[in-house]
């Protein structure tokens, strides 16, 4: 069985899958009214199905050219340049000094944001010249057949949350186990989350779950955990907002598990949090690379601390994560005011937990260096 069989219901598409899922992509009703929605939203409201071939033809010129994966993510750079100069007030990088353009890398990074995370770690990679990730997403995220279809051009694989019973989920596990190794080891750069979701609240964790499902895949070759994860170069990513898109959302869903008990999300939240995340102002944005691990790894525990004192340590402390300490301690702070622009119309519990995911950044530093 080749790789494209055996991960067939998980890998991204392969060159040549992707001009036949354009052309669906291209006649895909849904997707031509969001597209139409977002090129002409004042028309769109009373225009909206007359307004469907025109964003059919707009995508057509802008897709005509893709052919394999390399050509479809040359259309995915010219977007992010347009992302990049409307909401983000200046994107820096660090780290990426440590990198070896002739290697392949498995990066664990935070999580804040579901679609930019990995959109900025590419970013970097590609304004440097090194190859781009396969992109780790949860299935979550493609009740949608189209986002699932555009998320599988732009080389995302599938972590199926969904899985049920035991032994579809160790089938489920050992099957993103081995992707991930084959990957790595084949040359190709992969990106996944310290945990699975995001940090809602600005603590950023690592799973050891997700550090034993690395080793899944390989613990009958006779090779130890401590060897094996040195063979898949880690690179702890540490990524900092100064402001979070979806802030508002995260702290009302929040205050709601803690004070009701339970939150229920909308059927298609996810994707509403993907487009806000992209499209939304999120101040200056930073993006460090830690250096590969080089050894003293010997347990999936080991993995958690190092990641967890890596990410904590170069991550860079915004202005607002500054402001929001100031407030929790009762006193002022210059960039206050840009947080208490945010929280209005929030209610007293809803503030608080804003605040506190932008301080938490602050603390989880502290917390790591007295602690190493």
């Amino acid at each position: 069985m080749t790789s494209a069989e055996r991960f067939a219901d998980i890998r991204p598409y392969n060159d040549d899958e992707v001009r036949p899922a354009v052309d669906g992509l291209l006649h895909n009703r849904e997707l031509l009214d969001a597209v139409a929605a977002y090129k002409f939203p004042r028309l769109n409201k009373y225009l909206g199905f007359i307004l469907r071939p025109l964003a059919r033809m707009a995508m057509a010129r802008e897709v005509q050219a893709v052919q394999d994966i390399d050509t479809w993510q040359e259309v995915v750079a010219k977007y992010m340049r347009r992302m990049i100069r409307s909401s983000i007030d200046n994107l820096t990088f660090s780290g990426i000094e440590h990198l070896d353009a002739n290697n392949a890398y498995l990066f664990i990074s935070n999580h804040r944001d579901i679609a930019m995370d990995p959109a900025l770690v590419n970013w970097a990679l590609y304004t440097h010249a090194m190859e781009t990730v396969r992109i780790a997403i949860g299935d979550n995220l493609l009740k949608k057949p189209y986002v699932g279809d555009i998320m599988r051009l732009n080389k995302c694989f599938i972590v199926k949350r969904s899985a049920e019973g035991v032994r579809e989920k160790m089938k489920a596990y050992m099957d993103l186990s081995a992707y991930i190794d084959e990957s790595v080891h084949t040359g190709h750069n992969i990106w996944i989350a310290q945990s699975e979701g995001r940090a809602k609240d600005g603590i950023d964790a690592s799973d050891a779950a997700v550090m034993k499902m690395l080793y899944m895949s390989k613990k009958k070759s006779g090779q130890s955990y401590a060897e094996y994860v040195d063979s898949l170069h880690i690179v702890p990513v540490s990524i900092s907002y100064q402001y979070d898109p979806c802030d508002v959302a995260k702290a009302k869903e929040l205050v709601a598990l803690r004070e009701d008990g339970s939150y229920t999300k909308s059927q298609y939240e996810d994707v509403d949090s993907i487009v806000k995340g992209i499209i939304g102002n999120k101040g200056r944005v930073h993006v460090a690379f830690g250096e590969p691990l080089e050894g003293g790894v010997e347990t999936p525990e080991d993995l958690v601390q190092w990641l967890d004192t890596c990410i904590a340590n170069n991550y860079l402390i915004q202005n607002t994560n500054a402001a929001a300490v100031a407030m929790q301690k009762g006193e002022e702070h210059p960039s206050k005011p840009l947080l208490e622009e945010r929280m209005q119309g929030l209610t007293a519990s809803q503030r608080e937990q804003l605040i506190a995911m932008y301080a938490n950044p602050v603390h989880r530093q502290k917390q790591m260096q007295e602690t190493n």
